[in-house]
């Protein structure tokens, strides 16, 4: 069963690379996934962002020419926020006890299914043309909040921060390649702090890390022939389903 349990997992974060290189939401693969393995909820989230996270990093650092500073914020001072939040976020979840986070886990995944689905499918103009936009103060506060949400869980903050960053005055293809910086900057101050932490399943994590960069691989060589719509909402068809499993019998 162990052996099966890893293979599962081997074939969830392969197919997580995939995803997140073509539209994001590997995490609801690799979440339920690490479950089977034995973990428990937070360990699961914990190792999931360690997996994941050297994919992440890739795809932020090939979209990087294409990423800037928004009207009222450099991305130098969006990245030193998105660290800081990062760090704070991490650091909640190592206090948060495996029993309150369980708990938690079912509402997390639908906030983060509600977010995805609404970023996928409502209209995405090529710029957002509105007489109000957030100002710097504005900014800095979402950004802030996105990180630590982002450092603590992190479903659904590439959707997050791309609303902050267009209602910021950003183009939406720069928002798209800022927001890929900013999720791997995140990430990372979350990894740091992890790494601290005895929750860690290295084991799963290696699998993870190694199928999910061989799945971000092939997902760059399917870019152009997937049907991305029909791909999104089979993940928030997924993420309803993990809610409704997770409320329904939860770790």
């Amino acid at each position: 069963m162990i052996i099966v349990s890893f293979l599962i997992f081997f074939a969830a974060a392969f197919a997580a690379g995939i995803i997140n290189a073509l539209a994001g939401g590997g995490s609801f693969l690799t979440f339920p996934a690490l479950l089977l393995t034995g973990l428990d909820a937070r360990a699961a989230n914990i190792t999931s962002t360690i997996a994941l996270f050297p994919m992440q990093l890739s795809t932020g650092y090939a979209g990087r020419k294409m990423a800037g500073d928004s009207p009222s914020l450099s991305l130098k001072e969006l990245c030193g926020i998105s660290l800081i939040g990062g760090v704070i976020g991490a650091s909640l979840l190592l206090l948060t006890t495996p029993a309150f986070f369980a708990k938690l886990v079912p509402w997390l995944i639908l906030f983060a299914t509600v977010v995805f689905a609404y970023g996928s499918f409502r209209k995405k103009p090529d710029e957002i043309h509105s007489h109000y936009h957030l100002g710097r103060a504005g900014s800095i506060l979402s950004q802030f909040l996105i990180s630590i949400y982002g450092g603590y869980f992190g479903g659904g903050i590439g959707f997050l921060m791309l609303a902050a960053l267009t209602l910021g005055g950003m183009a939406i293809r720069k928002a798209g390649a800022t927001k890929n910086i900013l999720a791997g900057i995140m990430n990372a101050s979350a990894v740091i702090i992890f790494l601290f932490s005895k929750d860690i399943a290295w084991a799963q994590a290696g699998v993870g890390i190694v199928g999910s960069v061989l799945g971000g691989f092939v997902g760059v060589r399917l870019l152009h022939k997937v049907n991305e719509r029909l791909l999104r909402t089979a993940i928030v068809v997924l993420g309803l389903a993990l809610t409704v499993a997770m409320f329904t019998f939860p770790k």
